[in-house]
């Protein structure tokens, strides 16, 4: 079976919805992460695959491959599986590549939240199931995993801290593309006093609830793609495999509980590995919501050195179809920076109560 491996990987800075990227459409944001990767390789390239959640509807991936001036050769592929959309995308690549069908592709996500032109979200589930939004969904989870708020502003603060200390010592502005003038994440121009906002806020999606905007992400734009090939043509070609792809889970739960769906999804994957969670060096997990990383730390019994170690977009912000894709690049960067790290492990949950995990071995 050929083998899929991660050479190359970067994002866009992330900007607040209406904020510094207000006025750049999702194809455009993906224009400089395409030839970026794809420089040198141009002719060699299968396909791009690029998640993408509340755009304008078209292909997003294939526009943007137009616009990078990239070969015609080059079609495009955009899907769509909520906040996991990113995420399944580079899943997707890598299987193609194990399947025969390509060597080289670029996959990933990009979001343009401020020129969405959809003034409500799309339903996750019918009516006679439920379908939440997802605030109140995070409520759900914390009650069921008896995560209190206390847990979750912990944990918030926790991120809060370890994105500002990988920022200061430049871990970010490796895995960036500037955009225009813009070469840092919006939410780091200016530090908050984040310990006295969580005291301060009040929940916003339950009365007697413990879900804030202080310890739950925000609205943001960004994108982010990884350039995946198969094994031996990435060597024959001068790149160095970092991340090479060994299994991936998708799990479906109750769509009310979408901040959970990482669990199961994680589970089956590591059984079928016959791995366990101290096999794992490394996890990154998108930080919705407190709750489900807590939750999901709770369940599992992930260590906290393990998870999330740069922060996440507690901090950073989540632009939906992007973040599954942010997971793996900081991954690619922070193997780097260490040493005796074989396994690593990616995984988000969507609207819906979807949850997709992806397990790397470290290639270097």
């Amino acid at each position: 079976m050929k083998r899929a491996v991660i050479v190359h990987a970067k994002r866009t800075p992330i900007g607040k919805m209406g904020g510094i990227l207000r006025d750049i459409q999702p194809h455009e944001l993906a224009v400089p992460l395409l030839q970026h990767l794809a420089n040198g390789l141009e002719e060699k390239i299968d396909d791009i695959i690029l998640g993408n959640v509340v755009g304008p509807g078209g292909n997003v991936a294939r526009l943007a491959a137009l616009e990078a001036g990239l070969p015609l050769s080059v079609t495009g592929l955009t899907i769509d599986r909520q906040c996991s959309a990113g995420l399944e995308a580079i899943r997707m690549a890598c299987y193609y590549i194990q399947g025969g069908a390509g060597c080289c592709y670029i996959a990933g996500g990009v979001e343009s939240t401020s020129t969405s032109p959809f003034p409500a979200r799309a339903r996750f589930s019918p009516e006679k199931i439920g379908d939440p939004d997802m605030g109140v969904a995070a409520e759900y989870v914390a009650e069921k995993y008896a995560i209190s708020k206390e847990m979750q502003d912990e944990y918030a603060l926790l991120s809060y801290k370890r994105s500002w200390e990988a920022y200061e010592k430049g871990y970010f502005t490796q895995e960036i593309i500037p955009i225009g003038d813009y070469h840092q994440d919006e939410e780091l121009f200016r530090k908050r006093k984040l310990e006295v906002l969580l005291k301060r806020a009040k929940p916003i999606f339950k009365r007697d609830g413990t879900v804030t905007a202080a310890n739950s992400c925000g609205i943001h734009d960004g994108a982010s793609a990884v350039l995946v090939m198969e094994e031996s043509m990435a060597l024959n070609n001068g790149f160095r495999p970092i991340l090479r792809f060994l299994d991936s889970e998708i799990s479906g739960v109750h769509p009310h509980y979408p901040g959970a769906a990482p669990i199961p999804a994680i589970q089956a994957l590591l059984k079928r590995n016959r791995l366990t969670i101290a096999d794992i060096d490394l996890i990154e997990i998108n930080e919705a919501f407190s709750s489900k990383i807590v939750a999901c730390m709770k369940e599992l019994s992930i260590p906290c050195d393990k998870i999330n170690v740069r922060g996440g977009a507690l901090t950073l912000g989540h632009p939906y179809g992007a973040s599954g894709s942010i997971l793996i690049t900081r991954l690619f960067y922070e193997v780097q920076r260490r040493e005796n790290v074989k396994y690593v492990l990616a995984a988000i949950g969507s609207g819906g109560g979807i949850g997709l995990a992806v397990l790397f071995e470290v290639a270097i």
